[in-house]
């Protein structure tokens, strides 16, 4: 099993080993990529000479150093771990899908070996330390699943509605133009029964504009734009705000109000015009995590998504869109 299970992760890596130009030409140091691949696994930089580093990164997910250049295994390292192959997607893309399958949501924001250690825990009891992390993967998938996991290309339309939350407290007392933002999805997006993003991937906004507290009442304003959405491939979908996002967020406005939700239990931020971002303005010393917030894709965008197993199709926890009204036909 042990070697069996090398075997297939080392294929993977040969084949993203292969197609390591669109990292390539990035010409990025061999510093920014080392950091970046140890901030995916262990979500900081580790510390100590580069060769050293890259050592360590290999033997803790292959349980060996890897042949070539310190630039070729750096840029393979990173397709291995967000891109993939359509034979093989990436370690990210089948640790999502691995934590879905457990809890229908995923761990976006945390780094992937404290997921994959959570994983572990949560199925066997205690983290399998003593194992390469790749192959810990591939052990939890074989626990889960009978299919192997696979993806395919799935088509979003423009327009298409995601509802989000934030992961932390935003304050207009620290907030600062050009902060970033992380929100979560609350909802799988899915077309069809393809799985695009789970539940619990991660949404990027950007502070845009800040206005502190200021005397005689006048309040804080922070105005937030939020920019793009993470599915389990390796794309990236462009979010905007428009008529879609200004109904579903008038809809659920109008079912916290009839609910009689008070602002202390759920805030909801709303757009402020067309591809206007939003705005957060008021008493509230600052917006709670948890705050909702709708956005819409901005183009129609073709991703990498999981095709879920029949077995597995009860699961999806998907936003339904809303049919619109139609005109009844004229009559003759």
């Amino acid at each position: 099993m042990k070697k069996s299970v090398l075997g297939l992760v080392l294929a993977l890596f040969a084949v993203c080993a292969a197609g390591i130009g669109a990292y390539a030409e990035e010409q990025q140091s061999t510093v920014f990529l080392m950091g970046r691949v140890e901030r995916l696994l262990y979500g900081s930089e580790r510390t100590g000479g580069l060769i050293e580093r890259l050592n360590g990164v290999e033997k803790e997910m292959f349980g060996r150093e890897l042949p070539g250049s310190i630039a070729e295994r750096q840029n393979a390292l990173l397709n291995f771990i967000e891109k993939g192959a359509p034979e093989q997607p990436s370690v990210l893309f089948k640790l999502a899908v691995a934590e879905w399958a457990v809890g229908q949501k995923i761990n976006s924001l945390s780094p992937a070996v404290r997921r994959v250690e959570a994983l572990e825990v949560d199925l066997e009891g205690t983290p399998q330390v003593d194992r390469p992390v790749s192959m810990r993967l591939e052990r939890i998938l074989s626990l889960l699943l009978s299919d192997t996991v696979t993806m395919q290309d799935a088509e979003v339309p423009a327009g298409t509605v995601v509802r989000g939350a934030l992961s932390k407290t935003l304050s207009p007392r620290t907030a600062k133009k050009g902060d970033l933002v992380d929100i979560t999805l609350e909802s799988d997006l899915a077309v069809g029964t393809n799985l695009v993003a789970p539940r619990g991937s991660r949404m990027q906004a950007t502070v845009t504009e800040v206005t502190k507290p200021r005397s005689f009442g006048r309040p804080a304003e922070v105005k937030i734009s939020v920019e793009k959405l993470f599915p389990l491939g390796p794309e990236e979908i462009f979010l905007t705000v428009g008529e879609n996002t200004k109904k579903a967020t008038e809809a659920e406005s109008a079912q916290m109000a009839a609910a009689g939700t008070s602002v202390v239990g759920a805030i909801l931020l709303g757009p402020i015009g067309l591809a206007g971002g939003f705005l957060v303005r008021g008493d509230l010393k600052e917006i709670p995590e948890g705050a909702v917030v709708f956005a819409e894709t901005a183009d129609i965008v073709r991703v990498s998504a999981y095709p879920v197993p029949l077995g597995l199709q009860g699961m999806l926890k998907k936003e339904e869109p809303k049919p619109e009204e139609k005109k009844a036909p004229d009559s003759k």
